[in-house]
């Protein structure tokens, strides 16, 4: 299986949109279609079934012929000028094109006003006025519609509206067909606005993007070039106020950077020689020098944009849902119209009254409301938590999020700051010096926080050349060769794999133990500090009724005191854990559990917990680029409370979904109900078509907002 992308063209109908993901899911080779509206792209998963040639001339067919002028284009190689030129002529006509629909609706509309007010005075000045405002208003549609004819589609929104407006006028109610036509409008230059709006956002939340970098060559100039041209190790200046543009260390210069774009953070981050700085951080008032440590592919400002960018090919049940179910709500109120309108004066008789009610189902039979408001909604919450620092990766993960039981834990670098320092060294035999500077070499290679503490530590080089070989035993150690001497750093259990005796030790820590060609040397103290809102997280998780538990390949004297201090449960606190444990351990969690199980982590070794959790969260500030990868969700800043940050948008979100779908569909329904007896006229259905989807649209586009403050 693999993806395809498409750019599309002159669509802004939501459910047009619908049609046609639906028509290419169903096409030969492939798998699954996704259109997304605001983006303007169509994501297809395919396999070698799939003809892209075939594909494209049959789904420009049908898409045109739903909604003329619509163009699904193979997406152009990108070229930074091109696409700025082609945004800016695409802006220009899209500020033509609103002009032109206000002078229609300001011209429309006084004629409209003038019909009303006159139509007493002359019966023919009324009509003559209100067929003219009809022209100006819907005369783009009237030809739509008959276009759309020609090509068998009845079902199209500008066909509907055009039969509802004529025959309103068969009916001598001018003025309410050119009122259905002026709202009809008016609400879909709204509608526009909001969806323009939202590809807005979209384009603000990408804005991190770097455009370029000040490349520091080896005559010790400065050249500007693309970020993407970047390799490793090349030298970089960032001066005041530029987007760092990918990964790298500070080499020289003292500054602080603005990392809000990518944590949620609003305070400034001091950062000097060695630091580690992220791309899409905004450099403060220093000029830095750092050396690249990542291409633009792998830098966390690409990640970045890559999740945002596919969130939305990934949707939740109550989108596809509501897709779905816009295939058959028109046809069902157009099949109900044609009953009300044509049957039921075949018993009742008066067949215009029943005619003018039957037209009202045609007004409301666009399902634009929930097709534009339910994924806008989605977007918006997703959006709304990547200002938080929080990356959902989906729609379906953010539904799932309202629906959990437990959340599970890993301890160091999640609850724990993952910062260690050095209590005690501990040896008979040998001095301080001599136990770290072995434990030292053990580590060289290591990428563990413990690791790292103690080779930061270090104070004489150690030479490469004589390292010999280097072994990882996950969730016991270190083994390394070196010049000759086999060298060993861990736990206790790694002491006990190659029998080697060494008294095991308790401390409210990690405990190191350190072994040379099978003789025991030593011991090293390490601990780690609680991070200060774990404790927190914890509570109002409790709070919200949902169990917390911590998975940890440290001591149950270590684990426990780190539990019992932040308010865990102690049974809910499971120790001495190997990654195949942990794994173990969360599928005996999930088993037992009715709704969805979270977990929590941030290392290497959290990977396969985190790709079988029903959803995984990375702490992807420090977080290793393999979690992040796997992860559903990823936290920018290391913040455990963010966490709950996150339930709070999801059920918000939840909320806004629900509002406008029973809003929605209440109205129109009430609407039809109050027609066929005779209580709703033309300006409650058209309230209920165009006033209703520009209200729902609203209320996708700030109620997640609203909420939340």
């Amino acid at each position: 299986m693999t993806k395809v992308e498409y750019e599309v063209k002159n669509l802004d109908c939501a459910g047009c949109a619908g049609k046609i993901q639906h028509k290419a899911s169903t096409m030969a080779g492939v798998l699954n279609a996704n259109l997304d509206l605001y983006k303007k792209r169509f994501v297809l998963e395919i396999d070698d079934l799939f003809e892209e040639e075939l594909f494209l001339h049959q789904i420009n067919y049908f898409a045109d012929s739903i909604e003329p002028g619509t163009e699904i284009l193979k997406m152009a190689e990108y070229d930074e000028e091109e696409d700025l030129k082609r945004r800016k002529e695409e802006e220009r006509k899209a500020e033509l094109q609103e002009k032109r629909e206000k002078i229609a609706l300001i011209a429309g509309g006084t004629l409209f006003i003038g019909a009303i007010l006159l139509g007493n005075l002359s019966i023919q000045l009324k009509l003559i006025l209100s067929i003219i405002a009809y022209i100006i208003l819907g005369g783009d549609v009237v030809l739509k519609s008959f276009k759309n004819i020609t090509k068998g589609n009845l079902m199209d929104e500008n066909f509907l509206m055009t039969i509802a407006t004529f025959g309103a006028f068969y009916i001598g109610e001018h003025t309410e067909a050119v009122g259905v036509m002026l709202f009809y409008k008016i609400g879909e230059y709204f509608q526009d606005k909001a969806v323009a709006n939202s590809r807005k956002s979209i384009e603000k939340l990408l804005d991190i993007r770097p455009d370029y970098a000040n490349l520091k060559n080896e005559k010790g100039e400065v050249v500007v070039i693309s970020p993407k041209k970047l390799k490793k190790g090349d030298i970089i200046v960032i001066k005041a106020g530029e987007k760092i543009p990918v990964d790298g260390v500070v080499i020289k210069g003292e500054s602080t950077l603005n990392t809000s774009a990518l944590t949620g953070e609003s305070l400034p981050v001091e950062v000097g020689v060695n630091s580690e700085i992220l791309s899409g951080s905004i450099n403060g008032s220093g000029v830095l020098e750092v050396r690249v440590s990542k291409i633009f592919a792998d830098s966390t400002i690409s990640k970045i944009i890559s999740m945002v960018e596919d969130a939305s090919n990934k949707k939740a049940e109550s989108e596809k849902f509501i897709t779905k179910f816009a295939r058959y709500y028109t046809p069902i109120v157009v099949i109900s119209a044609i009953v009300v309108g044509a049957i039921l004066p075949l018993f009742l008789g008066n067949f215009n009254t029943w005619f003018g009610r039957a037209l009202i189902f045609l007004v409301i039979s666009c399902p634009c409301a929930l097709v534009l408001s339910v994924p806008l909604t989605f977007f918006s919450s997703i959006g709304l938590a990547s200002k938080y620092g929080i990356l959902v990766k989906g729609g379906n993960y953010l539904e799932a999020l309202t629906d959990v039981e437990a959340i599970v834990f890993d301890k160091t670098g999640t609850l724990t700051k993952g910062k260690f320092k050095i209590d005690k060294i501990e040896s008979e035999n040998y001095s301080e010096k001599e136990l770290l500077k072995v434990a030292q070499i053990g580590e060289y290679y290591s990428t563990h926080p413990i690791g790292k503490t103690i080779l930061a530590q270090l104070d004489d080089d150690i030479d490469e050349a004589y390292i010999e070989g280097y072994k990882e035993m996950s969730g016991f150690g270190v083994i390394a060769y070196y010049d000759g001497k086999e060298i060993l750093v861990g736990n206790h259990k790694l002491m006990r794999e190659y029998n080697i005796k060494a008294d095991e030790r308790e401390y409210p820590g990690t405990v190191i133990y350190i072994a040379q060609d099978g003789e025991f040397l030593g011991y090293i103290y390490i601990s780690d500090e609680i991070k200060e809102d774990s404790e927190k997280t914890i509570k109002e998780l409790s709070r919200l009724k949902i169990d917390s538990y911590m998975l940890t390949g440290d001591s149950k004297k270590i684990g426990e005191m780190v539990g019992e201090k932040i308010g865990m449960k102690r049974e809910n606190i499971f120790t001495h854990l190997l990654p195949q444990d942990k794994v173990s351990k969360l599928q005996e969690i999930i088993k037992r559990s009715k709704k969805k199980v979270i977990f929590v982590g941030d290392g290497i070794n959290d990977a396969p917990v985190l790709s079988i959790a029903d959803i995984g969260v990375a702490m992807g500030g420090v977080g290793s680029d393999l979690a992040v990868e796997t992860a559903d969700v990823v936290i920018m800043k290391d913040e455990p409370s963010k966490i709950v940050e996150l339930l709070k948008i999801a059920n918000i979100n939840k909320k806004v979904v629900i509002q406008n779908i029973v809003f929605a569909l209440g109205i129109k329904i009430l609407v039809m109900i109050l027609g066929v007896l005779g209580f709703a006229n033309m300006w409650m259905a058209i309230f209920s078509d165009v006033g209703v989807s520009l209200l729902a649209v609203l209320n996708a586009s700030l109620g997640v907002k609203r909420y939340m403050k």
